[in-house]
Parts: structure tokens; C-alpha cells; sequence
């Protein structure tokens, strides 16, 4: 039987955010154009062109613990399930058309269909080749090597914490593991079409992971023949709806649709190609938008204001929430931040709704705990934490040993390319409502990735910054997503905090399977974390609501694709006659 608990997840929030998103018609100026039309069809496919400012880190499903390239791995590999496109609170089938528990809710079995193929696309030739049908047997091994630490995957701290054995092979030395161990894990192919995955416990989450891209099947031989350099193009053999055909690192990225991928998987959309430019500039994406070059883009936080008051753009802008939550992290094994009062008293010195219209443009929902609206025992979104209470701020700093900010340590803040302002508000906040010194932050700007290995945990205290600025996106519909995977003790979180009773309640809640209870649990929880006695952990700030520009050409369930592992292209459908006299017209159309 199914998991009734995520059959409708509340994420109407989400479609209450749109403000329009109707097609408006498109008329050529003459039949002249009609013709050039007709010729630049026959010369190209159907293409979504776009541009992004990052970069792919890697295709390997494993491996991906960022949001660009988890968007590629979601539409060049399947999942045993999928988040709706349409409605992404519900699971729907995907390579597993039927799935059961036992009754003790730890042994699940999935029925595997047996008609989707590997298949390799050749850029220099343009042509695909059909490798054999995925079975459950590829499966198994996805699963069994998403355990694997010499991976070095963040979402192998996902996994291990709820598939039988795997934690088993992730905590064991790096130079000490070898595909031998893979065995310890207990997930087993039982035939090509049977799969067996048992649970360390009866998990009220695990069906809503099953889409997780951790969890896909990847061609095990090509993998052992290339080593790394299987996700190559050219090398990469894939089962999505699309393949690769072109990744030229900082300059673009071209997908293809996947020509023997079963009709039923094929999506209702039209899209057949997919360029994306790398423009790190946001003005420059902005320009090439409104010079139709490109069919989506973002606003400038410049150009917002007039965007929102030229009724040009009016049934092009759209407004949504990808429920990512941002948030200042503290190392918990130096002062002054292993000191709770110290945490409690900078948490409650923010202003969020201040931070929001100074920093952000007005583009973001203030939180004052975790979880978002959306998700699976997510708390009314103002009814558990603190927030913003310069009394209690004053108060707790002065508990901490710093009354008015005296005796307090000198605190380098690390903060993600960007995000420098953060940090010149918070400095302004602690020094207004605690008496700090104004230079009592000392701010470094770091590239992503660079920022995660400076806050890594395994460094030594004296070489981790005090504070930084991070953010986490929804990878399943659940509370256990955020209180569980973020903040427990034992997560593979950056904090170093000790674990407490909260942490047993989270394993509680994490092995309850009443939904009821769950959600009494979560908010107990969000409370322990971010109430007046809470432990502050983080100092939360705000849920990212933003503005993107869509081309009337351009169609597809933007205000709801994409919430959990990225967009699905094949939900998304071009007009090609009216992108491509816009495109041949310049600016003419916006």
C-alpha cells in the first residue's frame, strides 16, 4: 500500500504567489517573416534558450549536492519516483510503477518497469545508441554507491541516516573502503523488476525521498571502465528525458531530448533542445531578455521597480517561492558563539522585515524558525520563534558574560559571493541594539564551494570563521528535510553543535508514523530550536520570494516545477514561430 501521508502536501502558498502567468498572442509583421520563420525552423529544433551564472558542478547523481546540477541530473536521469510537476506535494510513479511495505514499515518493495533504455548521445556524430534496459539491478547499485565516502557526497549524510547498512560503509575510513562493502547495504535487486530496499526503522519520510537523485540508477560498467570521467560528453550514458550534447565549462551547456525514452515518460511539453549561457552579470541576462535573445530571466534588484510599473511586462512577470530558507550559521565550538545567551542575544537583534526591504528588495518572507510553508509538519509561519526583540537581546548578551557587547571576542564572518551586505546588516544590528563596536565583524567574501570548505566541520575551531551566511532548498516534502538533515547533532551540518533532548525528539518524530503526531512533534521541535529558551542554532532570515520574467512564447508550470530536484524540460512547451521572429526582430516584441 502507498504512504498516505504525502498524497497532498499544502503548497497552495505557492500558487497564491503568482501574480500572472497567461500567454498573450504574437503577430508577424508581415508574410515576409512568415517565411524567414519557416526556414530558421527547419534549421534548428525547438529550444529553451536561458542563461545561468553558475556553473555545473557535476552530472553524477551521487555525487550533485547543488541546485544547478541537480536541475541537469533531474532531466538527464530518472527516479524510482517523481515530485508532480503540476503538484509537487504528490509522488507519482516514475522507473517504479507499484511500491509496498511490510508491516513493520521497513522493508519496501518496487516494482521496476523494463522498458527504459541506457542510452549514450554522440556530440560529433549527433547520433544516440540504445545500451540495454535500466533495470532494478542499476538501482541497487545507485543507492548502494550514494553510501559510498569516497564519494565525498553531502547526501550521503541523507541516506546513511535511513537505509539498512549504509551507514555502515559511510562511516568507515575513506582508505579503507572497496566496492566489497557495497554488501553491507540492504538494497537488493531481487530480478530486473524487483527491488527491495529495507529501512533502519519505520520512516515517515522515506516515500517522499524516493524522487531524490542520490536514489537513481547510473550504468555501473561505464562508471567502472571511465572512473570520473564517465559524466563526460560523448562518455555519459543516461535514461531522462534528455541527454547531453554539448558542456563547455563557463561558457554553455546544451541538452537534447532523449530519442528512445518511452512515450509515457515523455511529458506533454514540445521542447527539444535546451542552451544554456553562462552571464554572471544579472543586467547583462536582463538585456539579452528584453532583446528576445533569451525567453526567461530574472529582475535586477535596479530595475525591479520599473519592471513592476510597466504594464509591457505585466503577462510576463510572475512572483513564486522556491522555499529555500536563508540563514547566518554559527560555529557552536568557539566563543563566543558556544554560549547559547550569545546565540540568542544576535538572533533576536535582526530585524527581518527590515533586512528584507533594505537588502532584498522586498523579496522574501520573514522566518523566525525553519521549516517552510509547503512542507510535511512545517509550524504556522509566525506562531513558533522569537524574531525580532531588542529587550530580550540586550538581556541575553549581558547573560552571556558581554553586557553592551564589553569582553566580546573579535568574529570573522565568512559570507557566499554576493551576500557581503548581509553582513553589513547584521554588523549594524548588533552594534545598534547591543552596543557592539562596528568593527567588531571582520567580512570575507567567498565563492560557494570555497565557503563550504572553510565551514567545514572537520576543521579545527581557530580555522572556521564565527559566523556565515548559507541557505537550505527543499530536497523532499518534509519537516525531517530541515530540522533533521540541517540541524541534528549527527547531520553532517557545519555547526559542531552538541546534541540535547531536541535531537531525540527529531529521531522520534523522524520514526513516528502518524502524521498527527509528527506535526506535534515538529512544532515542539521548531520551538526548542527557536523559542525564547530555545538553543538558536542559526539565526534564521527569510524565505526567497522572487520575481522572474517568462517570454508569452514560453509555457510550462513555472509556478510549481521545480520545488524538489529542479525543472522538469519536458513540461515546458515554445512557440517557435513567435521566439523566432522575436529573436530575428531584436527588442521589438518585449
Amino acid at each position: 500500500m502507498r504512504n498516505p501521508i504525502y498524497r497532498a502536501l499544502p503548497l497552495t502558498i505557492i500558487l497564491t504567489m503568482v501574480l500572472a502567468l497567461l500567454p498573450s498572442g504574437f503577430v508577424l509583421a508581415s508574410s515576409a517573416d512568415v517565411t524567414v520563420v519557416s526556414a530558421m525552423q527547419q534549421a534548428e529544433p525547438i529550444t529553451i534558450y536561458s542563461t545561468s551564472g553558475s556553473q555545473i558542478s557535476t552530472l553524477d547523481p551521487q555525487r550533485a549536492s547543488d541546485q544547478i546540477s541537480i536541475a541537469a541530473i533531474e532531466n538527464l536521469f530518472l527516479g524510482l519516483t517523481d515530485a508532480d510537476p503540476l503538484n509537487p506535494g504528490n509522488i507519482v510513479p516514475e522507473l517504479a510503477t507499484e511500491w509496498e511495505f511490510d508491516e513493520t514499515g521497513t522493508v519496501w518493495t518496487f516494482t521496476i518497469r523494463n522498458d527504459v533504455p541506457w542510452v549514450r548521445w554522440d556530440p560529433v556524430t549527433d547520433e544516440a545508441e540504445q545500451l540495454g534496459m535500466v533495470t532494478a539491478h542499476d538501482i541497487e547499485y545507485g543507492i548502494k554507491r550514494a553510501c559510498d565516502p569516497r564519494l565525498g557526497a553531502y547526501y550521503t549524510s541523507v541516506a546513511d541516516k535511513i537505509i539498512l547498512g549504509c551507514d555502515e560503509v559511510s562511516t568507515k575510513p575513506v582508505d579503507e573502503v572497496t566496492d566489497a562493502d557495497y554488501d553491507l547495504v540492504q538494497v537488493t535487486a531481487l530480478d530486473d523488476t524487483t527491488l527491495q530496499v529495507n529501512l533502519q526503522f519505520s520512516a515517515g519520510y522515506f516515500f517522499s525521498q524516493t524522487p531524490m537523485w542520490m536514489y537513481r540508477p547510473v550504468p555501473r560498467d561505464v562508471i567502472e571502465e571511465l572512473g570520473d570521467d564517465w559524466t563526460e560528453p560523448g562518455n555519459i550514458v543516461t535514461n531522462g528525458p534528455f541527454v547531453l550534447d554539448e558542456w563547455v565549462r563557463g561558457v554553455r551547456r546544451v541538452f537534447l531530448r532523449n530519442p528512445y525514452l518511452p512515450e509515457d515518460l515523455r511529458g506533454p511539453g514540445n521542447v527539444e533542445r535546451v542552451v544554456t549561457t553562462i552571464v554572471e552579470d544579472v543586467g547583462t541576462t536582463f538585456a539579452l531578455y528584453q532583446d528576445n535573445q533569451i525567453d526567461t530571466s530574472g529582475v535586477p534588484p535596479a530595475e525591479l521597480q520599473s519592471v513592476l510599473n510597466d504594464p509591457a511586462y505585466a503577462e510576463q512577470l510572475f512572483q513564486s517561492s522556491d522555499l529555500a530558507v536563508f540563514y547566518f550559521g554559527f560555529a557552536h565550538d568557539k566563543a563566543p558563539f558556544d554560549n547559547v545567551s550569545a546565540r540568542r542575544a544576535f538572533s533576536a537583534s535582526v530585524d527581518r522585515n527590515a533586512f528584507i526591504q533594505e537588502v532584498w528588495q522586498g523579496r522574501g518572507v520573514p522566518m523566525i524558525h525553519l521549516t517552510p510553508p509547503g512542507m510535511f509538519g512545517a509550524p504556522p509561519i509566525n506562531e513558533v520563534g522569537v524574531g525580532y526583540d531588542p529587550e530580550l537581546a540586550r538581556a541575553e548578551i549581558e547573560a552571556a558574560g558581554y553586557p553592551n557587547c564589553e569582553g566580546l571576542p573579535p568574529l570573522e564572518l565568512v559570507a557566499y559571493q554576493g551576500a557581503g551586505s548581509w553582513a553589513e546588516f547584521l554588523a549594524a544590528s548588533v552594534e545598534r541594539e547591543l552596543g557592539c563596536d562596528p568593527n567588531l565583524l571582520t567580512v570575507e567574501q567567498q565563492e560557494f564551494s570555497v565557503l563550504l570548505e572553510t565551514v567545514d566541520p572537520r576543521n579545527a575551531p581557530e580555522d572556521r570563521p564565527n559566523v556565515w551566511t548559507l541557505g537550505w532548498g527543499p530536497d523532499y516534502p518534509d519537516a525531517n528535510n530541515w530540522v533533521g538533515d540541517v540541524l541534528h547533532c549527527e547531520s553532517e551540518n557545519t555547526f559542531k553543535r552538541p546534541c540535547t533532548e531536541v535531537d531525540d525528539l527529531i529521531t522520534q518524530a523522524a520514526q513516528e508514523n502518524d502524521p498527527d503526531v509528527r506535526t506535534e512533534l515538529y512544532y515542539r521541535i521548531e520551538e526548542m530550536f527557536f523559542g525564547p529558551e530555545g538553543e538558536h542554532p542559526i539565526i534564521t532570515l527569510y524565505m526567497r520570494l522572487d520575481y522572474s520574467l517568462v517570454k508569452p512564447w514560453y509555457t510550462g508550470p513555472f509556478e510549481t516545477d521545480g520545488l524538489f530536484g529542479g525543472p522538469h524540460w519536458n513540461y515546458r512547451s515554445i512557440d517557435q514561430e513567435a521566439q523566432l521572429a522575436a529573436r530575428g526582430a531584436g527588442g521589438q516584441s518585449s
